[in-house]
Parts: structure tokens; sequence; C-alpha cells
């Protein structure tokens, strides 16, 4: 399969996978419980690409270094609600700083 099959496969998955939302019933969209499922999707989501690119390295293996850190030390800033900006720069500085130090 080439690149651009495998492209137009996955935009006609997405637009089918948008077609279908917007036939779905609207008795159904509005039950709790898919409403808290859905709400919930976002965070779930977001949580395992950080996962992901904080805890594996290119081969797939898992991996403890300097991400796993810069990760750790965005939380704390957030839990201290610091503005966004300060949590990237808190997290990248983290990062730079222990891979100059020579861990990861």
């Amino acid at each position: 399969m080439t690149m651009w099959v495998a492209v137009i496969v996955a935009a006609a998955i997405a637009f089918g996978l948008k077609l279908a939302g917007y036939l779905v019933p609207a008795s159904v969209l509005d039950d709790p419980r898919v409403r808290r499922v859905t709400a919930a999707l976002p965070i779930a989501l977001l949580a395992a690409l950080i996962a992901t690119q904080a805890l594996t390295q290119k081969d797939g293996s898992l991996t403890v270094d300097a991400r796993l850190a810069a990760v750790g030390v965005a939380v704390v800033a957030l839990l201290l609600r610091a503005p966004f900006i300060v949590v990237v720069v808190l997290g990248a500085g983290t990062a730079a700083l222990l891979r100059h130090l020579g861990w990861g």
C-alpha cells in the first residue's frame, strides 16, 4: 500500500465517522452516560499521548529519562496553577537541563 492510498483511506474513514456522528439520533446523545463518556474521552486521549511520548523510545520499548522528569515538573506547575507558558518553559527547561547533565 502506498502512502497516498493510506492517506485517502484514512480520510475516507474520518469522513465516514463524521457523517455517522450527524446521523446519530439526538436522544442517544442526550443520555447522561453518553455525555459522561464523551466528556472524558479527550482527557483519556491526551493522557495516552503524553504517556506514550514520555515513556517510550523510537523502537517502542519503555524508558525513564528526562522526558518523564519534565512531565513531572509540568504536572507540579499545573497543580500550583502556573500559567500555561510557565508550565511549558519549566518542562522544557527541566528536560534540557537533565539532558545537558547526561541523563537522557
